[in-house]
């Protein structure tokens, strides 16, 4: 997704790849007046019911999308519909925290990105980019950390699944790395570079049919 797990596309693509995928809540209503609906549902950490609606149907048209151009297409679409953002301050670090990667200061970056986590926990974008810093920096575990902290949000997050089969498959963990794949395949069965991988694994793991 903007989301495909940067290493997929180079340095600062992924999740991000069209834009930073910032999932925020709203502030609290005054204490007097009933709370929205919408901001009911962003402070329990679930999305607002149109915009969930709009993502399951974005979600269906993703997997049966007829060719690799369609599918790129509805990605783009889902990316836009998983960024709502109305908070300047994490729209600000996630800015600087692209500008950091692209710079490769690694350290900065990932003090931007847990900034951006402190003030939005749910924030796709930044659990996405912070597990692109870590991989860069060769620290494997806290990278798959960051990539589970994602799917627990948004199970349906290809791009995470496609990190962590990347991750698992450099660590040699075959079978989570074949899970893995397979799950992002099952949400965007046109994603070539998993589809790939998906077939080798299933080689190595499972073996050639007979």
């Amino acid at each position: 997704m903007r989301a495909l797990f940067a290493v997929l596309l180079v340095v600062a693509a992924p999740l991000g790849a069209t834009g930073a995928l910032a999932q925020n809540m709203p502030e609290a209503p005054a204490a007097t007046a009933p709370a929205a609906p919408a901001a009911e549902a962003a402070r329990a950490g679930t999305p607002e019911p149109d915009r969930a609606k709009r993502l399951d149907a974005l979600f269906a048209a993703l997997k049966a999308a007829p060719d690799e151009e369609s599918a790129k297409g509805i990605a783009e679409r889902i990316d836009v519909a998983l960024t709502p953002s109305d908070s300047d301050t994490a729209d600000l670090l996630m800015g600087r925290a692209a500008l950091a990667l692209q710079a490769k200061d690694f350290d900065l970056a990932l003090q931007l990105l847990d900034g951006v986590i402190r003030i939005e926990p749910d924030h796709l974008e930044a659990w996405n980019k912070r597990a692109t810093v870590f991989y860069l920096k060769q620290d494997f575990s806290d990278a798959l950390a960051d990539l589970r902290q994602v799917v627990a949000r948004e199970p349906r997050h290809y791009g995470a699944w496609a990190g962590i089969a990347i991750i698992c498959k450099e660590l040699g963990d075959e079978k989570h790395a074949l899970e893995a794949a397979r799950n992002a395949l099952a949400i965007y069965p046109r994603l070539d570079e998993v589809e790939e991988m998906e077939k080798t694994l299933s080689i190595s793991v499972e073996g050639r049919p007979i």
